[in-house]
């Protein structure tokens, strides 16, 4: 399913979005003015959703999400002229992901990968779901 919104206004900071393209459920593809394109998947959205999550464990202070690897995309709804929300297949859907966040999330991709890899590895967690029993 691919759903596409376009964009019309940003705040100031990052550059204007000209396309955003659903692929569910596996990732969005954002693109900005500057023609930049930012492919964004699932598990990578979900991780770093903007919003409190019950299904986060704290440790040691640090929030983390793990488990996510395999999780889709249901739908998306914008909101306002700002932003959207994102519907995953494990409920979560409190999020509203501005199109400067999406910036962000597009140009520091592979450093914020990075990054939550390295903190589930301290933590002895996984990307991947739990087994069940």
């Amino acid at each position: 399913m691919q759903r596409t919104f376009q964009r019309v206004h940003t705040a100031v900071g990052a550059p204007r979005l000209t396309r955003f393209s659903l692929n569910a459920p596996k990732y969005v593809e954002v693109e900005f003015a500057t023609g930049n394109v930012y492919i964004l998947s699932a598990e990578y959205l979900r991780i770093l959703s903007p919003a409190a999550d019950g299904k986060m464990r704290s440790i040691g202070g640090e929030k983390v999400i793990f488990g996510r690897r395999h999780v889709g995309i249901m739908s998306t709804e914008p909101i306002g002229n700002y932003g959207v929300r994102i519907v995953f297949d494990d409920l979560h859907k409190t999020g509203i992901y501005t199109w400067d966040y999406l910036y962000h999330l597009g140009s520091n991709k592979f450093s914020l990968m990075r990054n939550y890899i390295k903190t589930l590895k301290k933590h002895g967690l996984s990307r991947d779901p739990s087994r069940r029993k």
